[in-house]
């Protein structure tokens, strides 16, 4: 056996643990993607008041709702969200 037949075995070896991290996170991926959707499926259920007091509209959803099933949606209601609320803040500083 020389020294790169030696090398290459445990290179293999080597590279199934990370393969099966590869899966495992994959897989924990795809739980949280579709726990996440799960969540913003309900926002949908709740009323336009309940939606506004937690900053969002009607139209915000509509917005999310058209992602790729692997991206998560409730990180672009945060962000709508998050513009929002700066857009507000620097409109309050104007009037003051």
């Amino acid at each position: 056996m020389t020294t790169l037949d030696h090398c290459t075995e445990t290179t293999h070896s080597a590279a199934r643990p990370v393969n099966a991290m590869r899966f495992v996170t994959y897989a924990a991926d795809l739980l949280r993607a579709w726990q996440n959707r799960r969540a913003f499926y309900r926002l949908g259920e709740m009323t336009d008041t309940e939606l506004a007091d937690i900053g969002l509209t009607r139209s915000d959803l509509h917005v999310a709702v058209d992602l790729p099933f692997a991206r998560d949606p409730t990180v672009r209601l945060r962000s709508i969200r998050q513009a929002r609320t700066d857009n507000v803040e620097v409109l309050a500083r104007r009037v003051a």
